[in-house]
């Protein structure tokens, strides 16, 4: 039987995606894609699922794209298939979780930033390390990278290949929070919980809003809310009730 690159395990609500090359990092090829997008797609239509949790097998959450798969030349089905699926993860109605453990690398680190939130334990590693290689982002650094910790910080960490440990990344807003080790599946499980106590209908409409502000000017955006263009949530007047 054929291991699984990407497994999906469900409790509570919450769906949890796992990159399963441990022997490789997590190192991303076509194939895990191609396996994470199967994943994601079913995710967006199910309405089971109230949070999404992506974390990786093992040592590491991710250490970037395989190399070796550059080098042999293996493609994805299209040319884009790659950071369109971070833009699937991006674009789920549900809110999304990146558990970092060990190495978040380059192309993990791209992956891990489609996320709405990201929790790492005091051990991990994050860094962008396209110019190590002598490679350019392709996958969204260059956007959410800076999104995440402003313009010059970004640059510097591209223009480096710094890699930085958690605690520091922390510092600049790379990651929202950091715990130790052997508290990190407990934090990222309570988080979860959190989250799927509110309404889920609120959470989708909150990030079709969030993304919406972030694409428009400010005004337009202020103007856009006050309209609840997404309109309110299907669980609104049970939740009212409990008042």
């Amino acid at each position: 039987m054929t291991t699984p690159l990407v497994v999906r395990s469900d409790v509570g609500g919450v769906a949890t995606l796992t990159l399963n090359r441990p022997d490789k990092l997590n190192a991303l090829n076509p194939a895990s894609f191609i396996a994470l997008r199967v994943h994601l797609e079913a995710i967006a239509a199910d309405e089971t699922v109230g949070c999404v949790v992506l974390t990786g097998a093992g040592r590491a959450f991710c250490a970037g794209h395989d190399l070796s798969a550059i080098a042999s030349g293996e493609e994805a089905p299209t040319p884009d298939y790659e950071p369109e699926t971070i833009d699937l993860l991006e674009q789920l109605q549900q809110p999304t979780i990146a558990r970092i453990n060990g190495h978040c690398y380059t192309g993990g680190l791209e992956l891990a930033l489609g996320c709405d939130l990201l929790i790492a334990c005091e051990s991990a590693v994050l860094g962008d390390t396209h110019g190590q290689w002598g490679l350019v982002p392709i996958w969204g650094m260059s956007v959410r990278l800076p999104e995440r910790v402003g313009v010059s910080k970004a640059k510097e960490l591209m223009f480096t290949s710094r890699r930085i440990d958690a605690p520091a990344a922390a510092q600049i807003g790379l990651v929202d929070r950091v715990v130790p080790d052997a508290e990190l599946d407990e934090a990222v499980t309570h988080l979860a919980a959190e989250i799927i106590a509110n309404s889920w209908g609120t959470n989708a409409i909150d990030k079709r809003l969030v993304a919406h502000a972030r694409a428009n000017p400010r005004e337009a955006a202020l103007a856009h809310e006050r309209l609840a263009p997404f309109g309110l949530p299907d669980d609104m007047d049970e939740r009212m009730s409990r008042a």
